[in-house]
């Protein structure tokens, strides 16, 4: 989409159509195309058109600032639909205000330019399969080598655990993932599943002793959650401000809920050859598990578990409350975990 800047360059509004029910189609994480009907009248003399884009922070007001004053971007007037990309470095899932103007530029290179439009409100998609892989690439890059584990475990405060034998005939119940990582994750917001750890201490190879999300811990044997009934997927890769990178991974049974949720939507692992987490059958048919040593992975279980397929002891380690990923931010000026298409 050409655009110039007119800065200082208006002049009074003109008997220009004014575009009428805006229509936004084709919406992706990055772009869009947007299009309108205007009159006939005036239409020939039309050379460009201003459009103004703004992001909607408060649902309860208008974010619209100038509603009198056009934005500062142009773009040539071309057939409608127009693709609208790239220019204003759009954000995945991010709501916005959008209105527009018709303008024909005069010889002293001022503008005469409608009213404005109506305002239209529309949010922008999450990730496509696309950008997932691209994302998937730069943890790939990092993952390191593989060491072998044996169990997941889940750090929760002790109420958690009581209230679930308490409450749900001793099960853990999935919820809705929250919305740290990527602000274009798929699984953000939507995904049901229960968070487990499976990260190894380098010197014992068992878990750490510390936790941000607990004193209390619940065991559960790797094959238990991981088999060959499982399907893996990549969900994200992210870091909050720091040196240490996330990969969220989303293990689902073959065929249930999750696994409907995930296929088309995130990228499939091959379960017994990939960078972050495997389960590979030996000769004698037993099963070994294997994660990557050089980042962090939080694996996404989608299913309910019943307490009495593990156990739940009390650790002995610090409560790490700044390393809890609740709803954390991702670093946007990360080079090694951000692509070229938003937050």
């Amino acid at each position: 989409m050409g655009t110039e800047s007119a800065d200082s360059h208006i002049g009074h509004v003109d008997d220009l159509p004014v575009p009428q029910k805006i229509q936004i189609t084709n919406i992706t994480c990055d772009s869009f195309k947007i299009s309108w009907h205007m009159d006939v009248s005036g239409r020939d003399r039309i050379t460009h058109y201003f459009i103004d884009l703004n992001k909607r922070e408060d649902k309860s007001s208008n974010k619209f600032k100038h509603m009198d004053v056009p934005t500062k971007l142009v773009a040539k007037a071309i057939p409608l639909p127009m693709t609208v990309r790239g220019h204003w470095f759009l954000s995945p899932r991010t709501e916005y205000t959008i209105a527009v103007q018709t303008a024909t530029k005069k010889p002293d290179g001022e503008y005469a330019v409608s009213p404005w439009s109506e305002i239209i409100d529309f949010c922008t998609a999450d990730y496509s399969s696309i950008h997932l892989q691209q994302l998937l690439q730069k943890a790939e890059a990092i993952a390191g080598r593989m060491l072998p584990f044996t169990i997941f475990y889940r750090n929760q405060e002790k109420e958690y655990f009581q209230q679930d034998r308490d409450t749900q005939s001793c099960r853990m119940l999935p919820s809705v993932k929250d919305n740290s990582g990527s602000h274009g994750s798929p699984i953000s917001g939507k995904l049901e599943g229960i968070f487990f750890s499976c990260n190894t201490e380098f010197n014992t190879g068992k878990p750490p002793q510390d936790s941000p999300y607990g004193p209390y811990r619940f065991q559960i044997q790797a094959r238990n959650l991981f088999n060959q009934n499982t399907n893996i997927y990549f969900g994200d890769f992210y870091c909050m401000y720091t040196s240490y990178h996330y990969v969220i991974l989303v293990l689902a049974p073959n065929g249930s809920t999750g696994d409907v949720f995930c296929k088309g939507r995130l990228p499939v692992l091959d379960r017994s050859n990939n960078c972050f987490l495997t389960c590979t059958e030996e000769e004698d048919g037993s099963l070994s598990f294997h994660h990557a040593q050089d980042v962090i992975l939080e694996v996404i279980y989608t299913e309910p578990l019943d307490l009495s397929l593990g156990t739940v002891t009390q650790i002995s380690g610090h409560q790490l409350r700044s390393l809890s990923t609740l709803n954390a931010k991702k670093d946007p000026s990360c080079k090694i975990c951000n692509i070229s298409v938003g937050r």
